[in-house]
């Protein structure tokens, strides 16, 4: 641990075995002194930010996988666009590519049988 100028405490982590642990019982000791530290007291190995835990339908995310599957059964695109408009891509942004895709593959398909359904009747 590195004690700089202004106050603040740099935690450097080394690749070497022990380091990690090191440098975890010395953050605790310093927070412990009641020390200012830029890190919080946890952890330093922890993953438990939102972009950590995979994403559902393995990985690929529900709007990649409307959009593959809706090849077969174009109502998953549908449901899809609903989910885009009803902002669910707001609660992972990594949603939002794929349900855009299946919310403009559901506007050409709604196209498509349109055209071909005023190609019928007239």
């Amino acid at each position: 641990m590195e004690l700089k100028s202004d106050g603040f405490v740099g935690v450097v982590l080394s690749m070497e075995g022990g380091g990690a642990q090191q440098n975890k019982q010395q953050l605790e000791q310093q927070s412990d002194k009641g020390g200012c530290s830029l890190l919080q007291h946890r952890y330093l190995d922890e993953f438990d930010g939102i972009y950590d835990r995979p994403l559902a339908c393995f990985g690929c995310g529900i709007g990649w996988a409307c959009f593959i599957l809706g090849f077969g059964f174009p109502l998953l695109w549908y449901i899809a666009t609903a989910l885009y408009f009803g902002k669910y891509h707001l609660k992972d942004p990594r949603e939002r590519a794929g349900l855009a895709a299946s919310a403009i593959a559901a506007l050409i398909c709604s196209v498509a049988a349109l055209i071909t359904l005023v190609a019928v009747h007239l």
